[in-house]
């Protein structure tokens, strides 16, 4: 099997939003994807982009990405902000996560971020196992919140 890990580009959306309902479905949680193909392009790929993205490739066809943002800390600085990393299930165990994580640190460090920073849902086992090999801080203290406008 051929494997390879690139940036993402506009071409790919279609298939990043089919991974992103994967994902949401693995979340137990389908119906909260509701953004639009054309606002996930525009976001991406239009005058101001607001993430960036790798794709994985497993014989030419992409099978995972990982996407971010910069964010800012007041106490760290920029930041990387994973918002996504999604492999689908039948690749899962193959390295492709773990190519992509490996390519999302170059990128870190190529930019002079001070780190990378994500969430796990707590009952996620295989992700948190994953992001253990890694040597990842789990921070329990801190309570998400959110407001839909």
């Amino acid at each position: 099997m051929d494997i390879s890990v690139r940036r993402a580009t506009k071409e790919d959306c279609p298939r990043l939003l089919e991974l992103i309902t994967e994902l949401a479905v693995y979340e137990k949680a389908p119906q909260e994807v509701t953004v639009s193909l054309e606002h996930f392009i525009e976001s991406g790929f239009g005058e101001k982009p607001v993430w960036w993205a790798f794709a994985a490739e497993a014989d030419g066809k992409v099978e995972g990405f990982a996407l971010y943002y910069i964010r800012y800390s007041t106490w760290k600085g920029q930041r990387m902000y994973l918002e996504d990393i999604i492999v689908t299930e039948k690749m899962r165990g193959k390295g492709l996560g773990k190519l992509l994580l490996d390519r999302l640190i170059i990128e870190a460090k190529e930019k002079k971020l001070s780190g990378i920073i994500w969430q796990v849902l707590e009952w996620n086992e295989p992700a948190i196992n994953f992001y253990k090999k890694y040597n990842a801080s789990f921070d329990g203290e801190w309570i998400n919140c959110a407001i839909n406008v």
